[in-house]
């Protein structure tokens, strides 16, 4: 159980239902919940630890509605994102073991800690549909050090497309090969559905299914498919998320009563007045990715959406192949994203993007009674962001200097259910440079088993 601890002289920044800011303000944790937030002085034993919040931002930790697992060691990897992806493909399927799922967890969440994200939704896998759920194994690799790290995140976990998918499992350095077909990933996906429900409340299981046109959702392949993911996440009450909607796909997948309000659907560019239409309908919310290679592509109309009512939330796509987990980055390039496209810098302010990284996150991920602000009840994800600095001086209008000037190096400190993970910008129960060792020995022998050049 976390011990009590009070955050003391902070500006805080609420993010409550009346956006309060305490200029002054103080916030007190007790078994690991948010018990008091206020602009007095509060009284509490000698015994409570304290942190001096002065000269800094005390805000909710920030919520990353869509990222990979396995994306931040692949960085670099390829001459651009076709090669990329090409690239990436060949390592999950044949060229990785629990060990690598492991260990690239542990700089996953690493980086988040050091940014200010206390959550995270991470698709297992990805790029080019491999999801590596063939058996539970390499999931609970990574969600034992990613509990180890003692961040918060969501992992989805979910089928290939459907066609041939052949992969390797390792014993040190030699290798059995086999098709992986989508009736064991579904059995793999509720074990661990089954694992991990009230295990831990830093964990949660979604399912993920691929984003299907209307042509292969004829396929009765695909239909059983879409069914048996559908059934298994009500009756789990899970969250389903799809990857890579644009031009139609909403529509098309939601006439097959896939979507309601425990559905999450990244990228969501190019959107038709069908698919608005069906998000409205179904309730089912939004993941927007500024920096991600499909708002390359194409753009969201996040605040048209948001206008409507519908949820938008904020995510990075991290990491690879060309973006970190840093949500202050993808705050202001959502910003400029929109801006540009409306040509009127008012699009998006400052307050809304801050909503959609942290209450509007929560609320994407069914998490709203939970996380997302400041308030007595909810549980202590809380960072800290240091405000004494030349690019985030003169000490006015802090939700503008947030979401337009600050950056992941800015977090000084990342709390996560009352637990202390970073202050001053050092993790306070891991060894910075051990995980990094271990990434490293464990991005070697991936890129051995792949043949690539280091």
């Amino acid at each position: 159980m976390a011990k009590a601890l009070l955050i003391e002289n902070g500006v805080v920044i609420t993010m409550d239902a009346n956006r309060r800011i305490l200029e002054k303000g103080h916030v007190l944790i007790e078994n690991g919940r948010i018990s008091t937030v206020s602009d007095m002085a509060l009284d509490v034993p000698a015994d409570v630890e304290r942190i001096d919040a002065s000269d800094m931002a005390v805000m909710p930790g920030l919520i990353d509605t869509h990222a990979h697992a396995g994306h931040t060691l692949t960085k670099g990897l390829g001459d651009g994102s076709d090669q990329w992806m090409d690239i990436t493909g060949r390592i999950y399927a044949q060229a990785t073991d629990t060990e690598f799922w492991a260990a690239e967890a542990a700089l996953s969440a690493l980086e988040r800690i050091k940014c200010g994200t206390t959550t995270a939704a991470l698709l297992f896998g990805g790029g080019p549909d491999i999801m590596r759920t063939e058996t539970p194994a390499a999931a609970r690799a990574h969600l034992a050090a990613v509990l180890d790290m003692g961040v918060r995140e969501v992992l989805a976990v979910g089928p290939n497309r459907p066609g041939r998918h052949v992969y390797r499992t390792y014993d040190q350095d030699t290798f059995i090969e086999r098709e992986v077909l989508p009736g064991e990933q579904l059995a793999a996906c509720k074990e661990l559905a089954e694992e991990w429900t009230n295990r831990d409340d830093r964990i949660r299981i979604a399912l993920s299914l691929p984003v299907f046109d209307m042509a292969e959702l004829q396929s009765e392949t695909v239909y059983n498919l879409l069914c048996q993911l559908r059934r298994l996440a009500r009756e789990r009450k899970l969250l389903l998320i799809q990857d890579g909607h644009r031009d139609g796909s909403i529509a098309a997948n939601a006439a097959f009563d896939l979507f309601d309000d425990r559905s999450l659907l990244a990228h969501c560019i190019d959107l038709t007045n069908d698919d608005m239409a069906a998000l409205k309908r179904t309730g089912a919310k939004v993941a927007h990715n500024p920096s991600a290679l499909m708002s390359v592509s194409g753009r969201c109309p996040a605040p048209e959406l948001a206008e409507q009512g519908i949820t938008v939330s904020l995510g990075t796509d991290a990491a690879a192949p060309d973006r970190p987990f840093d949500m202050f980055r993808n705050m202001f390039q959502a910003h400029r994203y929109h801006a540009r496209h409306f040509r009127d810098d008012r699009v998006m302010p400052p307050e809304q993007l801050l909503e959609m990284a942290t209450i509007e996150g929560a609320r994407a991920l069914s998490m709203e009674s939970e996380i997302g602000s400041l308030e007595p009840g909810k549980r202590a994800d809380i960072i800290l962001v240091n405000m004494r600095q030349p690019h985030l001086w003169p000490p006015a209008n802090p939700l503008q200097r947030l979401a337009r000037f600050a950056n992941g190096a800015d977090v000084d400190t990342t709390i996560v259910g009352g637990h202390v993970l970073m202050r001053a910008r050092k993790l306070v129960h891991h060894d910075e440079d051990a995980i990094l060792d271990r990434a490293e020995r464990a991005f070697g022998t991936m890129m051995k088993r792949a043949e690539l050049a280091r």
